[in-house]
């Protein structure tokens, strides 16, 4: 599948200094250092490709929810994490607009990379600021502008919409990768397509719901998504967590269903756990058990899917062609609830032949720490959640839909 949009392959970069978005959002330690640099490190084949066209790379980030200047989540770090990866220097600058900027840029060398500070320390960056964009396309120097940023891309911001009035945009290889993967996934699949869905809110994922209904051959749904399909089906879940008021649309998608394979194979398209792990408080979790889905008692909360299910859902999983991944299975946080999704994550790379999707957030993050390789078992794991959620949807992105046409 092509990507309808120019990339850093179709414009004359070469020696040019280029102002590249990028995300930088990861998780951080108690101390301040990176937790996981995933999202770094799959900014690297776009930032290398700048280097070798000779280029001078300023790069714009976000980091975390600051309320104004908030040194906790400085992009130092992250800069730092950057040049040890590249194994070259990274000058980074404390601040985002401004006469330091400029000066910065200026005395950088012609080929080299440039990390400015968060962002976000600028109320402007999410109110899509005109102005804002304006200073940072100017104070950059830069003559064109990469957007690589996908886990912000499905955000009207200064850095993903407003920065493209100023700068001729095109997309880097990491946003051109995951709009590839995804979309050619939902839209051209390798038969069959099964989709995993968990996760806490049906709410949150109903259009992606919807579109893998209409998509795919089996849907395979865990964790607290799975107990508000059971609570709806009237089955007793005792103290777990699940959504309330979800009815009209659980009935909406069990139509949908019905209206497409028939309401005797409806139970074989949508699977839900015929037995789950539970226990009664997260805070003492070996004191935990399987019993049937029809079997939890009134004080014990659902935790993980059962062996049964893990056996159901995995036969699917080897019969694939196509596996796309959004929420984990269970309380995956704390490995003895983890087993679900341990083993759909083993069933999605036991095969070389099987297109293997994870969608951004807390999937990722489950399969980049599961996986010896940090990600590279499976074809695609994404950096972004709510990008990779809405474009699963097959909705349009602003941060995508604003660059060069191909």
């Amino acid at each position: 599948m092509k990507f309808f949009k120019k990339t850093i392959r179709d414009v004359p970069l070469e020696g040019t200094t280029v102002l590249l978005r990028a995300d930088y959002n990861v998780p951080l330690k108690e101390d301040g250092s990176i937790h996981d640099d995933y999202r770094i490190r799959a900014s690297l084949p776009t930032v290398k490709r700048l280097l070798k066209d000779g280029c001078r790379v300023v790069i714009i980030s976000h980091l975390g929810r600051p309320e104004g200047r908030d040194q906790s989540l400085s992009l130092e770090p992250a800069a730092q994490r950057l040049a040890e990866l590249l194994r070259e220097p990274v000058r980074f600058v404390d601040q985002t607009i401004g006469d330091k900027v400029k000066m910065a840029v200026k005395r950088s060398p012609s080929r080299g990379v440039v990390v400015l500070e968060n962002l976000r320390f600028h109320a402007e960056e999410e109110a899509n600021d005109e102005a804002f964009a304006r200073k940072i396309a100017q104070d950059s120097g830069a003559k064109y502008f990469v957007q690589d940023g996908f886990g912000v891309v499905h955000r009207d911001h200064a850095s993903t919409a407003a920065i493209t009035l100023f700068l001729p945009s095109v997309a880097g290889l990491l946003l051109e990768k995951e709009y590839v993967s995804i979309v050619g996934a939902m839209k051209h699949p390798k038969r069959p397509l099964v989709a995993i869905m968990g996760g806490a809110k049906v709410s949150d994922k109903i259009q992606v719901v919807d579109e893998l209904v209409e998509k795919a051959d089996h849907l395979l749904i865990g964790g607290a998504m799975a107990n508000t399909f059971l609570a709806n089906n009237g089955i007793a879940i005792g103290a777990s967590k699940f959504e309330d008021g979800q009815e009209s649309v659980i009935a909406k998608i069990h139509a949908a269903i019905d209206a497409k394979v028939g309401s005797d194979a409806a139970s074989d398209f949508l699977e839900l756990p015929s037995d789950v792990v539970v226990a009664e408080s997260i805070d003492e979790p070996a004191k935990n058990h399987t019993v049937d889905v029809t079997d939890v008692a009134p004080s014990e909360r659902i935790l993980d899917i059962g062996p049964k299910t893990i056996k159901r859902y995995v036969d699917v999983i080897n019969k694939a062609g196509t596996v796309i991944w959004n929420g984990t299975l269970g309380y995956a946080e704390l490995a003895v609830f983890a087993k679900g999704s341990a083993a759909v994550a083993e069933a999605m790379v036991a095969h070389t032949t099987v297109e293997s999707i994870v969608g951004g957030g807390d999937t990722a993050d489950f399969a980049i720490h599961w996986d010896k390789k940090k990600g590279d078992s499976f074809s695609h794991v994404s950096t972004g959640g709510g990008a990779s959620l809405e474009l699963m949807a097959g909705e349009k992105l602003p941060g995508i839909e604003h660059l060069l046409d191909a």
